[in-house]
């Protein structure tokens, strides 16, 4: 395998489209739940309409590492994907917020109206697209950087995740603040919003253009000696069925998908239930009031200033865990910091002033930061060399799409339980907890 270092600016290069891509993400997590409360959804329902981002993503992820793993081309082996994803996403994004504003008959069909409809196709294509331009940036970390490389490009790409999110969670009180309405007619998305995703896209499409044209992937001959394989065209390995490699994954795949599993369906709640949850203890926002009121919508921005408390929390810790990683080794870190962020969603759901709050979100942050990392770290030191190196990441995304989907179902069985919103954040906090606990059955491998 080639030992041979990559410069700063070449690793920054290689996944600075991330930052255009995490805005979009960052605008559609943040936004969903109260675009789709205020299009006339049942609040308490809220975390049917997080299904079909997660389904999307585990369909479409292992699709695009399967087929670009085959892909060497003019334009790269990932690059072309990432362009196509990008350009789909900008378009999507122009027409989600506007939901509300197309004339559409009132009625009902599965109990949702036409705009919820048109929304719910929206978002489907949106988190495709997303998903299909998000996946080559960890994809090119694995085929162009080395092992003695990955922890801090992967870093890099962490800390563009959390910038696009810092800057994609404020937009929307961004925009209020300089006068853009925050407030709509009933069934009507609220301008700053709309202007939120207008920006978002515009960003995305520049930063990833930015990517694709500095960045010069390796060709089959260059990456089979980086790797130090034989010939990776036209393979037997590329042309294996996703259930003999699953048969064939490494056993880190399968322990770091059990932690996966909690910490992802732990943020699922976070994304369905924190808008009316802060509408609640921090505004004194009630049902009566509807999704219309000021309350409701005032609360809708500062769960992006939360949000983005976190996406701050999560850049600092970031830039602790390579110290904290020769004191506690990588298993060590990636449970310290998932327990940090378990307290986080606990404190979160008693905590009533909406500046104390913060801190809550800043130290979920922390277990954001070890997600966003650790897990590719580990997973691709074990894979080094696999000419299936995308398809595996591509299947691995199941692991964060598949606990979405389930915690999806269970949202609305644990509301009629009489859990409250703020409750969610509670059960979170502690599937954090198991998480962390889970770190302890994986088995490093290099």
């Amino acid at each position: 395998m080639n030992n041979t270092n990559l410069s700063f600016g070449k690793l920054f290069n290689l996944s600075f489209g991330f930052f255009g891509v995490q805005i979009a993400y960052a605008l559609q997590s943040a936004n969903i739940s109260r675009i789709f409360a205020t299009l006339g959804a049942d609040p308490h329902q809220l975390s049917f309409f997080w299904i079909l981002p997660p389904l999307m993503g585990m369909l479409v992820q292992p699709l695009v590492g399967k087929y670009s793993d085959k892909t060497w081309c003019s334009l790269g082996r990932r690059k072309p994907y990432l362009l196509v994803g990008a350009i789909i996403a900008v378009l999507v994004m122009a027409m989600l917020p506007n939901a509300g504003n197309f004339t559409f008959t009132q009625s009902l069909f599965l109990g949702l109206n036409a705009a919820m409809w048109f929304g719910l196709f929206s978002l489907m294509f949106l988190d495709t697209s997303i998903n299909i331009a998000m996946q080559p940036f960890k994809m090119m970390v694995g085929d162009m950087v080395n092992e003695e490389q990955k922890g801090l490009a992967y870093s890099i790409q962490s800390f563009l995740c959390n910038a696009g999110n810092f800057v994609g969670f404020l937009f929307p009180i961004i925009f209020t603040w300089i006068g853009i309405a925050n407030e709509a007619p009933d069934g009507i998305i609220p301008d700053s919003v709309k202007w939120s995703f207008y920006a978002g896209a515009i960003i995305l499409i520049l930063c990833v253009l930015y990517t694709f044209f500095t960045v010069k992937e390796l060709n089959p001959e260059e990456y089979a000696k980086f790797h130090g394989i034989d010939n990776c065209k036209d393979d037997q390995e590329e042309n294996v069925g996703f259930i003999d490699l699953l048969k064939k994954a490494p056993s880190v795949f399968w322990t770091i998908g059990l932690v996966q599993f909690f910490c992802w369906a732990a943020f699922l709640f976070m994304w369905s239930y924190t808008n009316n949850a802060i509408a609640a203890q921090c505004f004194g926002w009630i049902e009566a009031a509807g999704t219309k009121s000021a309350a409701y919508q005032a609360a809708g921005n500062w769960v992006g200033v939360c949000f983005a408390a976190q996406a701050v929390g999560s850049m600092i810790w970031a830039s602790l865990i390579p110290l904290f990683k020769k004191l506690f080794g990588m298993k060590g870190v990636y449970a310290i910091s998932i327990a940090v962020g378990a307290i986080g969603f606990v404190a979160a759901a008693f905590i009533q002033n909406q500046y104390i709050i913060l801190i809550a979100f800043a130290l979920i942050g922390a277990a954001w930061a070890a997600m966003l990392a650790i897990p590719f770290t580990i997973l691709t030191n074990a894979l080094q060399g696999s000419k299936s190196m995308g398809y595996y990441l591509g299947l691995f995304n199941g692991t964060i799409c598949l606990p979405q989907i389930v915690a999806s179902v269970l949202g609305s069985g644990f509301i009629s339980l009489g859990i409250t919103p703020s409750g969610m954040l509670c059960v979170a906090g502690i599937l954090l907890l198991l998480g962390a606990v889970s770190v302890v059955f994986i088995k490093e491998k290099h």
